[in-house]
Formats: structure tokens, sequence, C-alpha cells
């Protein structure tokens, strides 16, 4: 019979053991992730993890509280799968890990945004009933809070989504109030009239935590203070005898002729300044003018006292052409001086600024701008405020600036002019100050300087600082509570509880909280607005606020005030009848004054430790939180103002932990913004890519730092998952209808099959102490080059062969096995990451109306697959190999071949014990080839090598026999057997 007349060969295709899935390579997220988001609702997945975890040890992450004020941005998006990261992983490592959402609901956002719609409707707020006025803001937070749940809820994020905790519940209002009262009777509350920065468009004052910093262009002004007296100084050194002036008196009469130069860059101050500062270790200099441009506000012969490291620089500005310095001016001649006001004697002014300014020594003062003196007007700055305090003279305190940021009505020549108007753009009292200085002949420079300035954190205005009464907070009296295990003081006891009893994550995050509350100032607790939690306490009529009596303390008056809160919420105290209702029978409602104002937002947030973590049947156990975890900005927010409430109501800080993560930037590591067009918004990355991906660009990134984002950047993330889901949909194919039947122990595996569960055993210790450390850039990398290197490139790639074409034989059988570990540690190491697509593969593969593997843990991976003796072999074998798969694709590249099976290479080792190794294994099944020699002979001259891999070379051959019809090896055997064209072992298969 003629070749052309040949049987055709049978098409062995379906006796293939080909994987079988119907896992899709189209994820399809966008779409789908809703339905898995619908049957975790429908199957109470927050609540059967609960129960499924009652009795182990408890990890709770407690939640820092999103303002309930418009649509998620991508660092809310960040901040809250940050947070599922940890609480997932906890309960898949065996902890009963709670998470309870929480939101921040008053303030000055939400009351801003009410007061806008009153005045697009032509109202007035303040003619609204103030509890009319409140329920209108409670209702505003409600709609956004349901809008921000479900917006929380499509990232996958897991919760007590149900029972969230709200700062604006009954028994929330109840709790920071009685939190507040703690403050109250143990004597750390007290009212002081000081400087705090005030937002003149929100009309409020601000904490530190509510300001950021901005660019701010500020004019600057040079002002000359004339000096009234040089009282007696007893001068024992020797002056220069070249000096034109000799003698004490003409010394004293030649500072009495001087002026003090100050500079600053808040003109509108001026008409406050009480005292002028210098350092007595800055060198200062006494300078004449000789010469000076036309148009000069200076004159020639004027003399004025500057820093000498700055004398030629203010003469300049001051259009001085030519100048002399006469003399060095000492610490104790500056000390002697009394100045004028600039303003003192001007008509129409009427005596306001006739005063006596004198000159204090301050250590703030330096010489490496301005003047080297500073003016002092203790209403209006930290360290002037601090200056006066020292000295016993807050009697000297101005009161000249009004709420709005305008001169009072008492100000001579300013009255009514604002610094900042209600928009937060520049009034006209700088201006004024600068054109009355000017008549004053107090100027001798002006200019401009664009310079860092604070800005209201919420309506992004500038502020001011500003002397008004205000409620404290006292950080370093005793507490006198009993709790004085980490100190007696709040101060103590916060910086004691960053150093011993919390862990930092990053370590410098310790840092950067110690020196805040190391240096910060007591606590602003007040505002002067209405919607919040009010500071419930009453004061003594005519009592000054050092009275011992100035407070009322009285349990009976706070526990009526409680319960009303626990019923009706903060509204009852502003209903009518409210002073009345509170003092009862025990004071007379005419000797007592209610306090309206309300508490800083971020002692409402700081107390959730009470409501949440102590008072919730799921809250802690010990009241504390393992985890907070916030942006970076929280170390002088949240994790800040929970560190000093608590370390005021129960000795400690709050948390055991604390986590801190970066701002999110795009492509080009820019801040995003939405005029310069460069935000991501979280809800178009869903609808694009899916949650799944954005979650996956959380795990990638080193949130240490921070986070670049961008069109690109999620191009590489969505790539980076389609390499996963082939692992992933590989595994599936090959496990389908595995059974305990095919289960292989492990010291019946091949070599390839240990070295497999050595990398598992591994890798699982890598990812449970990476979870615990919060790495999850690591814990992902790691799994990822897992899935990709060793398993798609390396193990599978040599195993396709066996899975796809054995009949039931042990080496099948133990891959298979290995295959089914592999699936069930990588859905579980995935699984907080890729919640909707781990979730898709445990169905895939175990449907069920009640089946999901966020209810599963990771599986225990034995300690005894560890081999690392095995893994040291095997590391040897892929590094030959690598060679070899090298020298092939060069092969491929140039035609040569089409595939490795038809190579059957030489493979030469020098090394023995490498040598030895290959020699031990299937070296040809691991290269994929059909055949394959090893030899210690010499390499020749044409061998291919690979630098990296020394000692190995491999010359080309081709394989010689037929090609199996059925895995496509080219062996000599083929066509011997039973069934045409196929070799022994896929005869036997069929079989």
């Amino acid at each position: 019979m003629s070749a052309d007349d040949a049987a055709p060969l049978p098409d062995y295709k379906d006796t293939l053991n080909l994987p079988r899935t119907d896992f899709p390579m189209r994820a399809g997220l966008p779409r789908r992730e809703p339905g898995w988001l619908e049957r975790w609702e429908r199957i109470g997945i927050y609540d059967r993890l609960r129960e499924r975890a009652e009795g182990r040890a408890p990890f709770t992450l407690h939640d820092g509280p999103p303002y309930a004020n418009g649509h998620l941005h991508i660092g809310h998006a960040l901040n809250k799968v940050l947070k599922d990261l940890v609480v997932r992983s906890q309960q898949m490592m065996g902890r009963d890990a709670r998470y309870i959402p929480g939101w921040d609901c008053h303030g000055l956002p939400i009351e801003w945004k009410i007061e806008e719609q009153y005045r697009a409707k032509g109202q007035d707020k303040d003619q609204v009933d103030v509890v009319a006025f409140r329920q209108e803001c409670r209702k505003f937070a409600e709609g956004w809070i349901d809008v921000q749940r479900e917006e929380f809820k499509r990232l996958g994020v897991t919760g007590c989504w149900e029972r969230p905790y709200l700062t604006m519940d009954f028994h929330a209002e109840r709790v920071i109030a009685e939190e507040f009262m703690k403050f109250l009777m143990s004597g750390l509350l007290y009212q002081g009239s000081k400087p705090v920065m005030w937002s003149p468009v929100e009309k409020t004052a601000l904490a530190e935590a509510e300001v950021e910093y901005h660019d701010h262009k500020s004019h600057t002004i040079w002002v000359p203070f004339r000096v009234v007296a040089a009282n007696t100084v007893e001068i024992t050194d020797a002056f220069d005898p070249s000096s034109p002036m000799e003698g004490p008196e003409k010394r004293r009469a030649q500072l009495e002729a001087a002026r003090v130069v100050i500079w600053t860059t808040t003109p509108w101050t001026i008409p406050s300044n009480r005292a002028v500062a210098y350092n007595p270790d800055v060198a200062y200099g006494l300078y004449r003018v000789d010469a000076t441009q036309e148009e000069c506000w200076a004159s020639a012969g004027d003399t004025y006292i500057v820093a000498d490291n700055l004398g030629e620089d203010t003469l300049s500005r001051a259009r001085v052409t030519e100048y002399t310095r006469l003399r060095d001016v000492t610490a104790e001649e500056l000390g002697a001086l009394t100045l004028a006001h600039p303003f003192a004697g001007l008509e129409g002014s009427e005596g306001f600024w006739d005063y006596d300014v004198p000159m204090i020594a301050e250590d703030f003062v330096t010489d490496d701008q301005g003047t080297g003196f500073v003016h002092t007007a203790p209403s209006h700055g930290a360290d002037d405020y601090d200056a006066f305090a020292r000295r016993g003279w807050l009697d000297r305190m101005t009161h000249n600036v009004g709420e709005a940021s305008e001169f009072r009505e008492h100000v001579p020549f300013f009255a009514g002019l604002r610094v900042f108007d209600e928009t937060g753009r520049e009034g006209k009292a700088n201006a004024a100050v600068i054109d009355k200085l000017v008549e004053a002949r107090g100027l001798i420079a002006r200019g401009r300087q664009t310079h860092s300035y604070p800005h209201s954190w919420r309506s992004k205005a500038p502020v001011i600082f500003r002397n008004t009464p205000q409620w404290f907070a006292a950080i370093d009296r005793p507490v006198g509570d009993g709790q004085d295990t980490y100190g007696e003081t709040i101060r103590t006891r916060a910086l004691t509880s960053i150093d011993q009893l919390v862990q930092w994550t990053p370590k410098t995050g310790r840092n950067r909280l110690y020196s805040m509350i190391e240096n910060r100032p007591d606590w602003v607790l007040s505002r002067q607005r209405a919607w919040g939690v009010p500071l419930a306490c009453f004061t003594k009529k005519g009592a000054l606020p050092t009275d011992p009596d100035f407070l009322l303390k009285d349990e009976r008056v706070n526990a009526r005030i409680l319960t009303a809160f626990e019923e009706e919420g903060a509204d009852a105290w502003y209903k009518p009848g409210a002073k009345e209702r509170f003092l009862g029978g025990d004071h007379d409602p005419a000797e007592w004054e209610k306090v309206d104002d309300i508490l800083d937002v971020w002692f409402d947030s700081g107390s959730t430790h009470a409501f949440v973590l102590r008072d919730r049947d799921d809250g802690s156990a010990d009241g504390l939180a393992d985890l907070y975890l916030e942006g970076t900005d929280q170390h002088r927010g949240w994790f800040h103002s929970s560190m000093l409430q608590a370390c005021g109501t129960i000795g400690r800080a709050p948390y055991r932990g604390v986590l801190t993560h970066g701002f999110t930037l795009d492509e080009k590591g820019n801040k995003m913004s939405k005029s310069l067009g460069n935000t991501v918004a979280p809800e178009d990355v869903v609808k694009q890519y899916g949650a799944d991906i954005l979650r996956l660009w959380v795990a990638q990134s080193d949130y240490t730092g921070d986070l670049r984002i961008g069109p690109e950047i999620l191009k590489g993330v969505a790539d980076s998952y389609r390499r996963l889901r082939n692992t992933l949909r590989f595994l599936l194919g090959n496990v389908a209808h595995f059974t305990e039947a095919d289960r292989t122990a492990p010291e019946d595996m091949p070599e390839l099959e240990r070295w497999v569960l050595h990398r598992m055993a591994h890798l699982d210790r890598v990812v449970r102490e990476g979870y615990d450390a919060y790495d999850f850039q690591g814990v992902f990398q790691e799994v990822f080059n897992f899935c990709t290197v060793d398993l798609s490139a390396f193990y599978f790639d040599i195993r396709k062969d066996a899975l796809y074409c054995d009949g039931d034989t042990a080496r099948r059988r133990a891959a298979r096995t290995v295959l089914d570990l592999l699936f069930h540690r990588l859905t579980t190491w995935l699984a907080p990451v890729l919640v909707f697509t781990m979730e898709e593969v445990w169905l895939e593969r175990f449907p069920g109306e009640g089946s999901s593997v966020h209810l599963q843990d990771i599986p225990e991976t034995p300690e005894a697959w560890r081999d690392d003796a095995l893994a040291e072999k095997w590391t040897q074998v892929r590094r030959a190999r690598r060679v070899v798969t090298a020298a092939l694709e060069v092969r491929r590249t140039d035609k040569e071949i089409g595939a490795s099976l038809e190579a059957a290479p030489v493979v030469h080792v020098e090394d023995a014990a490498m040598l030895a190794a290959l020699r031990e294994v299937d070296f040809a099944d691991i290269c994929i080839t059909s055949d394959l020699q090893l030899t210690a002979d010499p390499m020749p001259q044409e061998a291919y090598r690979l630098p990296e891999v020394p000692g190995v070379g491999v010359v080309f051959e081709r394989a010689e026999g037929e090609k199996c019809q059925r895995c496509w090896k080219i062996l000599p055997d083929v066509g011997t057997h039973t069934h045409p064209g196929v070799c022994g072992r896929c005869d036997a298969a069929l079989d």
C-alpha cells in the first residue's frame, strides 16, 4: 500500500486531560462585582464572620471617622482599602477582626453648607431657631452618610455597615458631653483670653489640626520706633575712643536720638503693638544715614538700631546709599530703652497709643530675616502672648480686632476695616495701617513677600491670630484622677504612651507625634458655632475665670444633662428652659450663665474610643484599639486629639498601634487639583477597571510615602492582575474533579512537587509575618513573583505535559495534589486584596449559597514541608535550565525550530555538584525538550553560554524520531506501539 493510501492518524485531542473551567479570561469586574456585593449582603457575611470567630483573640481596628460631606476622593479609597486589608488579613489569620465604620457629623463644613442654603433664600442664619438649624445640619449629614456608605461598600470594604457609629447619635453626643465633664470635674478646664488661630470667614477659633499652610503674598514693612528714654545703664566697658561721641552721657544721648527698626509681614497688628523684642545673643549696631536716593522715607542724619547681620539689607531697602556704622549697641543698652508707639501723639488718636513700649529680651528673635527686632503684639501671636504671660503683663492685652477680622469701633482711624473679607480676600486694614505709618513718619521701607501662611483646612481662607476668650484644656496640670501610671498630666501621659505603649508603622510616626505633643500649647476646646456638642457647663455671673467658684461642678446637674442628651441628643441644651431644667432646684438660674459654645470637633472624634470601643457590645474588651490607621496629616488631627482626650480621661493612649499612610499624587508626583485636571476619582476607576484593580493598586504601593496614581499606572496594575488571573485559571482548570482519592502524601511526591511544597511553606511564613507587619506591598510582591515566576513560568510550564498527557500516574496525582494545596493558599493569601476575584475563583470550585472564600482562614502549612537542602539543589537546577531555555530561544527566534520539543541539546556542566544534581532529575522534562544529554566534557567553542551562569554551555542538537501525535514529543519509539502515531507513555495512557 502506498503512503498516499495510509490510514489517517487518529485525533487524540479528546484523550488529553485538558483543563476544564468556566472561569473566564476576561474578568468583567465593573459589571460583575456588584453581584458579589449583593451576595455578601444576602448571606450576611460580616455577621457570619463574627459567629465563626467567637472565642478567638480579638483584633480591633478603630475607624477614624471621615466627614459626612461630599463624594469620596482617591485618598478616602486608599484609606478604607488599607483598613480593609488589615481587617481581612487579621481575620483570615485566625483572629476575630472587627471593623465598625464611623462618621464625623458635627462641625463647620456642614454648618457652612446649611448657611449657604439660607443665604441663597435671602435668610439670615442667626434669625433661625438654633434647634431647627441643628436639625437641618443633622439631615444634611444623614444624606451624605448614605451616599458615602454605598461608595465605601462598592470598594469591597467589609464591616458593620448596618450599625456604624455616628458622632451625632444621641448616645455618642451624651458620651462626648460626659467626656468633657471629666475635664471639667478634674480641674483641667479653664477659660482664658489668649491669641488663637481664628477664621474670619467662618468666624470661629481653629485648632492646629484645622489649619494647613499655603503660600500667601503678604505686605512687608520696616517700621522705626522712636526712643523716648534710655534709662540709666552702668557702662563699665571702655568704648572706642575713635567713636564720634565720648562718655556715658553722650552715649545715652546717641541712643535717645536713634530709632529701633522692626520688620513685620502683618501690618494690621501694628495698632496692637505693646513691646519690641530683641535677642541678647544677636549683635546689634547703631547706623547713621549719610545719603539716600530721592523719594526716600529715611533722611540723612537719621540713626537706626538694627542687627548687624541685617543692617546692610535694611538700609538698602530704605534706599539709603551711604551710611556709617557708629558703634555696637549692647544687650544691656537695649534692655534699658523705652520706645514710643509709631502712632503715639497723632492728631485724632485721642491718646490711644500714648503708652510706653518696652524692649524685652526673647530668644525667639533671630537675625536671619528682617531687622533683628520683633514687634510684639500679645493679642496676635503665640510667642508674643507667652512673653507677656511670663512677665505678668496680661493686663496689657488688647482687644482691637473682632470676629470678622475687623478693627473694633474704639480703634482710631481703622474702625470697621477688615484684615480679610468674608470670602478670604485681603481687606482694607493693611493698606490703611501702612498709609497711616507713612503719614506718621513711621515707615522707612515696604514691600511684598510670598511665604507659607496658615489657612483654614476647610474654607481654604487665610486665618489670623486673635485674642479672644476661649475654653482650654490644661495639658500640664495634674489630672488628679488616680490614673497616674503613665504620668500625672496629659502631656506626660501622652509622651509616655507614645514611647511605651504604641507600635508605630512606619517608625517615623513616633517622632512626629512626640515632637508635636512635647511642644504644643493648651488645647482650645471651644468653637463659636451651632452644630456640635456644647460645652455643657455653667459659669457664675460676675465671677472671674480665676475665681474658684467660676465653674459649676455638680454631679447632679451633670447627670440631668447626660440623661437629656441620651434621650433627645445635644439639641436639649438649646431648647427653651434648658438652663432651668438642668440646674433643677439645686441652683438659682439667675446666678448662672449657660455656655453655648460647641466643642472642637476633634474632641468629638477624640472621644470615639469611649462610645465605640468601650460602650458597644462589638467594641473592645478593654476599651482600646489594636490599631488606628489614617493619613500622615492625622498626627496633628485624630491621632493627636484622641491621645490628648484619652490621656485626660483614661490615663493613657486609646490605641496600641498607629499606622500612617501618605497622600495621593498624580503620575508625575504632583498634588491633585481639579483646576489642573489631574484628579483620579475612585468612582471612575471602578467603572473602568473594577474595584479589585483599585485595591491592587493600594496593595502594590508603598503607602509609607506619597502614592502616585494615573492612567498609565492603572494600566500596569491591570496587567499584573491579568497575569495573576492566568495563574488562577490554570489552577482551576487542572483541579477539576480532584478528590481525596487523588491526594498524594508529600513523601511520595517527586522532587519537583516537594520543591513547590517548600516554596509554599516559606511563603506562608512571609505572608503571615507581612500581614502582621501591615507590609501589604511586600506580601503582594512575594505572592505575585511566586505565581508568575515560580509557578506560571516554571512549575506549570513543566508539569503541563504530565497533567495533560499522563494517565493515572503517581506523577500526575502528585501534581494535582500540589495544585489543590496551591489553590487553598493562593485564594486565601490574596483574598484580603482581591476580594471579588478570589470569591469568583472560590465559587468556581466550591459553589453554593453559603460558600465564600472570606469565611475561610489561611490554611496552616506544615513546617515539615520546608527542605532547605532540596531548595538549594533546585536553585542549581533552575540556573542550568536558564541557559538551556535561552539557547533554544535563540534557535526559535532564528526559526530553526518552532518549539523546544524539537530539540535534544547537549548540556556541558563543569561543576561536579551541579552535574550530579541535574542527573538526579529528568532534566529533559525540566527543560521541556524531547531529549537531553548531560556531560562533563569540556564545552566546545560554539556552545551557548550565559555570563551570569558560568560553567554551563549548551550545544544544540535536534531530537531524533517521530512526533507523537498526542504529546508532541519527538521520540524514537513513536509508531511502535498499539496505538498508531504515539509514544510509549501516551500508548499506556490510552490503554
